[in-house]
């Protein structure tokens, strides 16, 4: 016959054994990772906030900023439709009012940080002889805008109202420059482009929009300040960002020194916290 193990002594081993995995477990320590920063960002500052998210990684090695670039229409409506980004940076006070007065925004941080105004571009080969806004309403002229849903386009027939008010240019000139589009972009980013791949003779973008690497594809004409528009950017911190610490620490980052001379440097116009 058999002899048997006391059903006492296998209880007591399986407590042991469940004791020493318990154990073990809790030795194991997770390494929390950074914390991930959502930046939805107006396209026209794809470059700048491209190059500022890396200096601000680089001295924050505890935070990861993940950049949404669009028109601030279409992250406007995609924050509106449940998307939760972090922060918000606007080429247009109207998309961020429409945020602020929907609940979205954390209002009190809420806050304009940079100008940028209008600048008329050609290609370098400049095929249609254009200098000047007043040879936009030439016959044949290919012009491209921005859609009037996107800041840079609203901008855009906001100068050619001014034009139109004035005697020198008048309603006429504006109609046949209307007649002169042939495509209107969602985002400048995908303008110069156009230009490069001889699309266009001719587009309205911000200065900013001309890098250093686009000066071998197009050329940039000023605009007369009479007519040109000044575009003011905010940023704010979303309602519901779980990361409200960090998120003001970048956006002190973005406004302070080393934020500044980027923004500069891509033909920005900084505005000092406080003004």
């Amino acid at each position: 016959m058999r002899s048997s193990i006391p059903a006492t002594l296998v209880a007591v081993s399986l407590l042991v054994i469940a004791g020493l995995l318990t154990a073990g477990c809790t030795t194991t320590e997770e390494t929390p990772g950074p914390t991930t920063l959502t930046v939805f960002t107006a396209a026209s500052l794809t470059g700048a906030f491209t190059d500022i998210g890396r200096a601000y990684e680089a001295q924050n090695a505890d935070i990861k900023v993940d950049f949404v670039f669009d028109g601030s229409q279409t992250l406007r409506t995609q924050i509106e439709q449940g998307a939760t980004p972090d922060i918000f940076v606007s080429a247009s006070t109207k998309h961020m009012k429409a945020l602020q007065d929907g609940g979205f925004m954390d209002n009190s941080t809420v806050a304009t940080f940079l100008g940028n105004s209008l600048a008329l571009i050609v290609p370098v080969d400049n095929p249609a002889g254009i200098t000047s806004l007043a040879d936009l309403d030439e016959p044949g002229v290919k012009l491209v805008i921005g859609t009037k849903d996107v800041p840079f386009g609203d901008y855009t027939r906001q100068m050619f109202e001014k034009m139109a008010a004035d005697p020198a240019y008048g309603q006429a000139y504006q109609d046949a420059v209307m007649k002169n589009v042939v495509s209107e972009e969602m985002a400048v980013s995908s303008v110069v482009p156009k230009l490069a791949l001889g699309e266009a003779d001719a587009a309205i973008v911000y200065k900013s929009d001309v890098s250093k690497d686009d000066l071998t594809k197009v050329t940039r004409i000023g605009i007369p300040a009479e007519y040109n528009v000044v575009a003011t950017y905010p940023l704010g911190i979303l309602a519901e960002s779980p990361s409200k610490a960090e998120a003001e620490s970048f956006i002190a980052f973005v406004r302070g020194p080393d934020g500044s001379a980027v923004l500069t440097d891509y033909g920005f116009d900084p505005i000092p916290a406080g003004n």
